[in-house]
């Protein structure tokens, strides 16, 4: 390459340089959520350049610097405003229609049942363990199956451990899980995070079923216990127990909240007649 040459590739590359650093300072540089450049919605841009650019190359290019430009941007503003608020608006709906959605699938019997109970429980929870001889009861009364659902509190150090072990009794009987959780609210005064494999490995041993030393091996059990806690949070479970009394029906709202458990039994007599 002779030396002409290699002077004529360095003096285009400077001056595209200098040509993006010109463009730059007249506009700014760009915001993250829009191409538009940034600017200061109080005063409108206004620029002026004072010198020749002095690359030899660019030595007839010149600048007017009397000349004043103005940008408006009040309406672009006003534009990108109005759609921050309608996807805003949209997020919103989508997030409300998906809680909704889980709360219709949550919130409903088992297949063949016209009402049940569901429960969303902590088995570290004393109130819940207060509740559970109450839904048992109910459960029995009005031969309608209990739906239990995983909602382990982050303040108990043990309640998602012993949720993954009823899990794994799950695995062999749902009846056996059932026992095993009702064995825990059971003992549960006596229970601490070093002592709960030892009730786990008594209940095991007094129904015959061996109880491995690694219960979840791949993380299946506890990736469902945390689908279930995902699952009350979008239904809007705020505190433990939560308990609902669910039917079938098509029209009018197909659940309520136990809120007074001392009107359990009438609002399934309620459910049962609509």
């Amino acid at each position: 390459m002779n030396s002409t040459m290699q002077m004529s590739l360095t003096s285009r590359a400077r001056r595209t340089s200098l040509h993006r650093r010109f463009r730059l300072l007249c506009t700014g540089p760009l915001s993250c959520c829009s191409p538009r450049p940034l600017r200061n919605p109080q005063r409108p841009l206004r620029f002026k350049i004072l010198r020749v650019l002095s690359h030899p190359a660019l030595a007839s290019v010149t600048i007017d610097t009397q000349k004043e430009t103005e940008v408006p941007t009040s309406a672009s503003n006003a534009y990108m405003k109005k759609n921050c608020n309608v996807l805003a608006l949209v997020v919103l709906l989508l997030a409300s229609l998906a809680a909704s959605q889980d709360a219709s699938s949550a919130l409903k019997p088992p297949k063949g049942a016209q009402v049940a109970i569901v429960v969303f429980e902590d088995l570290q929870c004393p109130d819940c363990r207060r509740a559970a001889p109450l839904l048992e009861e109910a459960a029995k009364t009005y031969k309608i199956p209990i739906v239990r659902h995983d909602f382990p509190l982050p303040m108990h150090n043990w309640s998602f451990e012993a949720a993954v072990i009823a899990r794994y009794f799950d695995t062999h009987s749902k009846q056996l899980g059932n026992e095993y959780r009702d064995y825990i609210f059971e003992h549960q005064p006596e229970i601490t995070a070093p002592t709960l494999r030892g009730f786990a490995e008594k209940f095991a041993t007094d129904h015959k079923v061996d109880l491995p030393f690694v219960v979840d091996p791949q993380g299946k059990l506890a990736a469902e216990v945390g689908a279930d806690r995902d699952l009350g949070k979008r239904v809007g479970i705020a505190h433990t127990p939560t308990i609902y009394v669910v039917s079938n029906k098509t029209q009018g709202k197909p659940f309520v909240e136990v809120v007074d458990r001392s009107q359990l039994f009438q609002l399934i007599d309620a459910m049962k007649r609509e």
